[in-house]
């Protein structure tokens, strides 16, 4: 650990309450958009812009986040991107139409960007091989309740309150966070030697927004439908060159060393699946409750919630599991337990009692965060500090983009659903959300596959205590116990 950095989980936790409020950020407005849409004089449909500026600037300028750390210090950045985000929370409160609410909520994403992976990026440099299973525990979790609780907490606050609220709570928090920030993070000097990768940067952002426009457009309506593909199409150009750019060029933007690492290419490749896979249950289960069953919006939000229940029950539990077994068990057993609860959410019809879909999500929940911080913790078991940086970057790239992709993915799922099996009117059919949880439940059954690929010692560096703890208990003898 550094010199200066505090022992304990006082900075995971810190960092746990930063990537909260962003996570929450990204899906709070949901239930507020009608209120939102009155008091800015436009149609509600209008305010998804609001939604997609935050998410779209926020993938953009994630591979700029390391650079920026390492340029002017991680602390710095770290305290800098809270204010902003806290500053730019206000903005949003204050905005009086959609433009300036827009640009308020791109200023945000903007600092998201800044925050997440600089936070993650100052645990990792901060907490030995020993203590990486907690920390990751500790800074994972926050990042499976928001889009759980987001809905939720913004009908609640719309409902009681008003929406500027959603936007004013995180004042109180920033400013917490600002304070322990400094107190906590151990001051480090900017490194000024390593200039700025402009050419990967544009590359990178471009694809990745190109990716998650395209994606979208696909989910819009068809008045050009040649641009999707299009937009899809130049993205994955895009994202080809800038991987050939950061092959061959000295100091890249994204530094694809750690790739070299089995323990950390799995968490990328079959990690972005099963993230896929996951970010789109969320996004199924309140429509196919409240178009396939005829739920209000209340009472499917309180379904969904059995989700969050099985992350919360679970997380006490992941570090011990973490080091009792190894990674590579852990993750394919897991792995099938959560792909059989998507499938399985296929199978529930309106006459299937609720206590029994409550039970399925709960498990599910289970599974989720135990997978989640598996792959977390797994994917900088190996890398050595002087390459934290740069694999920090290039896994919260991945990590947005498969969040992203969850829900883009399973709206496309769910409209190839209903081309099979057409539902009434505009009303998708209960085989149309069956058909998505089948394409979603095999995405993360194909992400099980890579973790076949690992060794059986892949991240035992961060088990080394309890693995030196067990083969103390082997060596003892007989003579030894009785004393």
């Amino acid at each position: 650990m550094k010199r200066g950095a505090p022992d304990g989980p006082a900075l995971p936790l810190l960092v746990a309450g930063a990537f909260f409020m962003e996570n929450l950020d990204a899906t709070v407005i949901v239930t507020a958009l009608p209120q939102m849409a009155h008091a800015f004089g436009v149609q509600a449909v209008d305010l998804n812009i609001g939604v997609s500026a935050y998410i779209l600037t926020l993938t953009v300028f994630i591979p700029a986040s390391g650079w920026i750390a390492n340029r002017f210090g991680a602390r710095r950045v770290f305290t800098a991107a809270l204010l902003l985000f806290t500053l730019s929370s206000l903005l949003c409160a204050l905005s009086v139409n959609l433009m300036t609410f827009t640009a308020a909520r791109m200023l945000q994403g903007f600092a998201g960007a800044l925050m997440v992976p600089v936070g993650r990026l100052v645990v990792l440099r901060n907490t030995p091989k020993s203590g990486l299973i907690k920390a990751i525990a500790t800074i994972t979790w926050p990042g499976l309740v928001a889009p759980i609780l987001g809905p939720a907490v913004g009908g609640f606050v719309t409902t009681y309150a008003s929406w500027h609220w959603i936007f004013l709570l995180n004042l109180p928090l920033g400013v917490i966070g600002i304070l322990f920030s400094l107190r906590l993070i151990p001051a480090e000097p900017g490194d000024n030697t390593v200039p700025f990768d402009v050419t990967g940067f544009m590359l990178s952002g471009l694809a990745c927004f190109g990716l998650m426009f395209g994606l979208d457009l696909f989910n819009g309506v068809a008045e050009r439908p040649w641009l999707p593909p299009l937009c899809i199409g130049v993205s994955l150009l895009l994202g080809a060159l800038a991987l050939y750019h950061a092959r061959r060029t000295p100091y890249p933007l994204l530094d694809l060393w750690a790739l070299r690492l089995k323990s950390y290419a799995v968490t990328i490749f079959g990690g972005s699946l099963f993230r896929i896979a996951i970010g789109a249950v969320p996004f199924l289960l309140p429509l196919l409750f409240q178009l396939g069953f005829g739920m209000n919006a209340f009472h499917a939000g309180l379904l969904v919630l059995a989700v969050f229940a099985g992350n919360l029950v679970m997380k006490p539990f992941t570090s011990a599991i973490l080091y009792r077994f190894p990674f590579r068990t852990t993750l394919w057993v897991n792995g099938v337990l959560n792909a059989l609860t998507i499938f399985a959410c296929a199978l529930i019809t309106p006459e299937t009692p609720l206590a029994l879909i409550a039970a399925l999500l709960f498990v599910s929940g289970l599974t989720r965060s135990m997978q989640f911080t598996a792959l977390n913790t797994l994917a900088f078991s190996e890398v050595p500090q002087p390459r934290m940086g740069g694999a920090n970057t290039l896994f919260n790239m991945s990590q947005q983009l498969g969040g992203g992709l969850g829900i883009a993915l399973g709206a496309l799922a769910l409209r190839a659903g209903e081309w099979l099996a057409p539902g009434s009117g505009a009303v998708p059919s209960l085989a149309a959300f069956h058909f998505a949880f089948i394409m979603m439940g095999l995405l993360a059954l194909l992400a099980v596959a890579d973790t076949f690929t690992l060794g059986t010692t892949a991240g035992d560096s961060v088990r080394q205590k309890t693995l030196q703890e067990a083969a103390g208990a082997r060596r003892k003898t007989p003579a030894d116990s009785a004393k």
